[in-house]
C-alpha cells in the first residue's frame, strides 16, 4: 500500500513539474513575442521636421498630412511653411533649417548646382499643372500665341522655361514673336485675367487657372501645357512641375525620417485625390486657396508621389529638355547622379 502511494505521489509531482515547464516556456515565448512587437513599434523615434511648400498643388498634396500632424497622428512632428515663392525658404533649405521642401523641378536642379550638392531630390509630387487661358476663344493651338502678350509667373523657374520650350518648338521666338509679361505671384496673373474685358492670354498653374474660370465666365482653358509638351517631345518626356527636395546632410543622417515622411506624404496625396470634397475644406483651412476653387482644381492638379528610378527617369528627361533649350534653366549644367536619392 505504501509503495503504491509513493508511486502515485511521484507521478503527480512529475505531472506538476511538466506543467510548470510548459507554462514557463509558453510565457517566455509570449514575452519574446510581446517584446518583439514592442521593439518593432518603438524602433522608430519621431523627429522634428520643418517642411516648406508653395501655395498650390505642391502644398495641396500635403493637407491631409498637415491635418494628421495637427492631431498628433503622424510618425514625425512636422512644422509646415507655405509660401508664394520658393525664394522664401531656399536659403534655409541649404542651411538645414528647413529639412524638406516641395518646389519647382528646375529650381531644385539650380539650387543643387549653386549649393554644390547641399540639396537632393527624393521624388516627384506634381506633374503638369500649367494651362493657357484666353477670354475670346481665339487660341486653339500654340501657333495662335504668336503676336500676343502672355501673362504668367515663375520667371526663372518651371513656368518660364516650359513656355519658352513650347514656343520654340512651334516656331515662335519667345523674345521677338510674343511679349511675356511676368508677375511675381500667380494670384496677380489670376486677378488680371479674371477681370479682363479686352483680349487677354495667360499661362497659369492650378488652382489659379480654376479661380479665373470661376470669376470670368468668358475665360476658358485654351491649351493644356502638358499635352502640348508631350506632342512635341522626342524622348517621351513630360512636364515635371514639383519635386520633393531634402537637405542632403539631413538625408544622410536621418534617412529613416525622410522615408517616413515619404510614406505619410503618399497616404496624404492618395487621400487628397480620392476625397476631393472633404480635402477642399482643409485646403482653405491652411490658407492655400478657397474650398470652392480647390474642389474644381484638384482633379486637374496631377498630384502624385513618384520615387526611385521612375522619378529619376522623368526628372532627368525633363531637365535635359530644359538644358538643351537654355542651360541657365537648370543652373548651368545637368545635376550629377547624387542629386537623386
Amino acid at each position: 500500500m505504501r509503495e503504491r502511494m509513493r508511486k502515485l505521489t511521484a507521478a503527480i509531482l512529475m505531472l506538476v513539474m511538466v506543467s510548470v515547464m510548459f507554462t514557463a516556456c509558453g510565457s517566455n515565448s509570449s514575452d519574446k513575442s510581446d517584446n518583439a512587437t514592442q521593439e518593432s513599434t518603438s524602433a522608430y523615434v519621431s523627429e522634428d521636421i520643418k517642411v516648406a511648400a508653395l501655395k498650390g498643388p505642391t502644398a495641396i498634396g500635403m493637407v491631409k498630412l498637415m491635418s494628421d500632424n495637427e492631431y498628433n497622428k503622424t510618425a514625425n512632428n512636422y512644422t509646415f511653411q507655405i509660401e508664394a515663392a520658393a525664394d522664401a525658404f531656399t536659403a534655409d533649405l541649404i542651411k538645414g533649417d528647413v529639412q524638406i521642401a516641395a518646389m519647382p523641378c528646375n529650381a531644385a536642379a539650380t539650387l543643387y548646382n549653386k549649393s554644390n550638392g547641399k540639396v537632393s531630390v527624393v521624388g516627384i509630387n506634381t506633374l503638369g499643372v500649367l494651362y493657357i487661358l484666353d477670354n475670346k476663344g481665339e487660341v486653339t493651338n500654340v501657333s495662335d500665341l504668336k503676336g500676343r502678350t502672355i501673362y504668367t509667373t515663375g520667371k526663372g523657374t518651371t513656368p518660364e522655361y516650359t513656355l519658352r520650350y513650347l514656343l520654340n518648338t512651334n516656331g515662335i521666338d519667345p523674345d521677338k514673336d510674343v511679349h511675356i509679361e511676368f508677375k511675381s505671384e500667380a494670384s496677380e496673373v489670376a486677378a488680371i485675367m479674371a477681370s479682363a474685358k479686352e483680349e487677354t492670354v495667360a499661362m497659369l498653374p492650378q488652382p489659379f487657372a480654376t479661380t479665373v474660370l470661376m470669376n470670368n465666365k468668358e475665360a476658358r482653358i485654351a491649351l493644356d501645357v502638358t499635352k502640348e509638351w508631350e506632342n512635341v517631345s522626342k524622348d517621351g518626356s513630360t512636364v515635371v512641375t514639383g519635386v520633393i527636395v531634402v537637405n542632403t546632410e539631413y538625408y544622410n543622417n536621418h534617412k529613416a525620417a525622410v522615408d517616413k515622411f515619404l510614406e505619410e506624404y503618399k497616404l496624404s496625396a492618395d487621400y487628397v485625390n480620392a476625397n476631393v470634397d472633404e480635402v477642399s475644406t482643409l485646403v482653405e483651412k491652411y490658407g492655400i486657396t478657397k474650398a470652392a476653387v480647390a474642389k474644381q482644381a484638384i482633379p486637374k492638379c496631377n498630384i502624385t508621389i513618384i520615387t526611385g528610378s521612375d522619378a529619376k527617369d522623368k526628372i532627368s528627361k525633363y531637365l535635359n529638355v530644359l538644358y538643351e533649350a537654355n542651360p541657365a534653366s537648370v543652373g548651368g549644367k545637368l545635376p550629377e547622379d547624387n542629386f537623386y536619392k
